[in-house]
């Protein structure tokens, strides 16, 4: 019988391409998530039976227990940017990982995965980056053997940062950032999900890797860039620190007063987060140890900002058109 993988959270952003490549690898893929009845698209990515959603509260031992019994490797994709609520930094991002690596080490499981972020420090200025560093800590306290994958921003065709910024640009001339002189080291969701495959099937040494794409750019770099892959034209307006964090209570409490039903698109922590770049420190492990070679930005954001053009699907005809029609001019 082939091998079978947990992957929690595994019908999420990273979670989905780690769950393709393990079934395309050959092992059965156990997809642990709060709402299987929604990820029912991941059955798709191997033949039947081989992927199934399954339901699980990482919050509850015997939730993950049950999707933990058997498994010959787990990884761990789960996170969050909520500080409040039930499914908040530390009930995931620490307490979650924690009871994952205890009760997989439990139950005789032999390689663990877990996807953290560069920055996680249990001393980090943000709350995002404190919860992540001692979930860390708390895996390693439980499965010493660990793998711990520490992307830098994460791109591809679902991500929340591309695609957030460029639905923006629909909205107005003026396209607000916070640190935009903040380093970032995009990484393709799909390297990502190489690493943690290679991790989950025992072909990577335990430890810390640090991932990130092969160029470093600012936030008003980043913006520029997607802006022009979706030809269009905006003031890109930095947004000083403190004001910023002033707008992110502000936006908290309207979150707060409407029970959720008009989520903060910026909080404080996050405001705190973005003073610090978020690039791979240099003698890192990364990719180069894993044998892997990071994608480029270039080569795979037009392939799905191309929505956010003027004229959509249409741009690169219409300009062939021009292009050939200025040719004809000219003669």
């Amino acid at each position: 019988m082939s091998k079978l993988v947990t992957i929690f959270g595994g019908s999420g952003f990273v979670g989905r391409y780690v769950a393709y490549r393990m079934a395309q690898a050959g092992w059965r893929v156990r997809v642990a998530c709060r709402r299987p009845e929604a990820a029912g698209f991941v059955r798709t990515y191997g033949v039947v039976g081989q992927v199934e959603p399954v339901i699980c509260n990482i919050r509850n031992d015997e939730s993950v227990r049950s999707v933990t019994r058997e498994a010959d490797a787990v990884v761990n994709c789960v996170g969050t940017f909520d500080r409040k609520g039930k499914n908040n930094f530390d009930a995931v991002q620490d307490d979650g990982a924690t009871r994952i690596s205890r009760i997989a080490a439990e139950e005789g499981v032999a390689h663990l995965v877990h996807l953290s972020a560069i920055g996680a420090d249990t001393d980090g200025a943000s709350l995002y980056a404190k919860s992540k560093g001692r979930g860390e800590k708390g895996i390693l306290e439980h499965f010493p053997n660990a793998v711990i994958l520490r992307p830098s921003i994460v791109f591809g065709p679902e991500d929340q940062f591309f695609n957030r910024f460029a639905a923006m640009t629909k909205m107005g001339p003026v396209l607000p950032v916070v640190g935009a002189d903040t380093r970032f080291q995009p990484v393709y969701v799909g390297d990502v999900a190489d690493a943690a495959a290679m991790a989950a099937q025992g072909k990577a040494a335990p430890g810390i890797y640090e991932l990130g794409g092969p160029d470093v750019h600012t936030f008003r770099e980043l913006m520029q860039m997607m802006l022009d892959i979706i030809r269009r034209r905006r003031l890109i307006i930095n947004i000083p620190f403190l004001p910023a964090s002033g707008l992110g209570a502000v936006m908290e409490a309207g979150q707060t007063l409407t029970l959720g039903l008009a989520p903060a698109q910026i909080t404080r922590d996050q405001v705190t987060s973005l003073k610090s770049d978020n690039v791979v420190p240099e003698g890192a492990k990364g990719f180069a140890e894993l044998g892997l070679e990071p994608t480029a930005l270039e080569a795979v954001l037009p392939d799905y900002l191309w929505r956010f053009r003027p004229s959509g699907q249409y741009a690169a005809m219409k300009e062939s058109a021009k292009d050939v029609s200025g040719k004809l001019d000219t003669h």
